[in-house]
């Protein structure tokens, strides 16, 4: 991912969310995706369940902070910001992948407390 490129696209289409926020997804996909032992595709809750944990390793009790500070508080965060690297070119998906698919019943929050309690 080209910071330049990436910032430049962001200030002409997308200011919701911070950088961070973008090159943290790309990493959580990537952890997702050796959670799950897929080379390529995870659905949608799988890579909330995979983000979840990956910001609980990262952050501790700081992540939904975190997530906050950056502009992304519900699942369709993580969906459009996914939807945004998909039409930066940054990651591909399926003809069956829809931004819908991050409207689902997934509280952040408790799914990240549950994380803590699975880790302590």
């Amino acid at each position: 991912m080209n910071d330049e490129r990436v910032f430049q696209w962001l200030a002409d289409h997308d200011r919701r969310y911070h950088l961070n926020a973008y090159l943290f997804v790309l990493e959580a996909l990537r952890y997702t995706q050796a959670l799950y032992k897929k080379t390529r595709h995870v659905s949608g809750r799988q890579l909330l369940v995979g983000i979840a944990k990956f910001a609980k390793n990262r952050y501790g009790e700081m992540a939904y902070l975190v997530f906050e500070n950056w502009g992304v508080q519900t699942p369709r965060d993580f969906g459009n910001i996914v939807f945004n690297l998909v039409e930066m070119g940054e990651v591909k998906k399926t003809a069956d992948d829809r931004i819908e698919d991050f409207d689902v019943d997934f509280d952040l929050k408790s799914q990240l407390e549950k994380v803590e309690q699975s880790l302590g």
